[in-house]
């Protein structure tokens, strides 16, 4: 059993006891969070968006944290200009604990 559910402009196949990393979420460690699932498959019977809309993906807040820095680097040529800096990216884990 599986379901397909949306957040911060992505979707994600998740089952239960999965753990995800999402774009950051404003909630606290250990908190609920409550999603639509838009796709879901139990066993061979595929429910799509209007039908999947009654189940819902229940998931726990498991941390709060940045992901790996990456280096940004600009360079225009003929121009004398070049920049670079480095971006870490805010994600929130969670843990699928339910789909029902």
């Amino acid at each position: 059993m599986y379901a397909v559910i949306q957040t911060g402009g992505k979707q994600y196949k998740v089952n239960v006891d999965d753990v995800i990393k999402v774009e950051k979420l404003e909630n606290e460690i250990g908190e609920k969070i409550t999603f639509d699932a838009i796709f879901f498959s139990d066993d061979g019977v595929i429910k799509t968006e209007k039908q999947a809309n009654k189940i819902k993906v229940t998931a726990e807040v498991v941390a709060q944290g940045k992901n790996e820095k990456i280096t940004v680097f600009k360079y225009r040529p003929k121009k004398r200009t070049k920049s670079k800096y480095g971006h870490r990216q805010p994600y929130t884990e969670l843990k699928i604990v339910e789909i029902k």
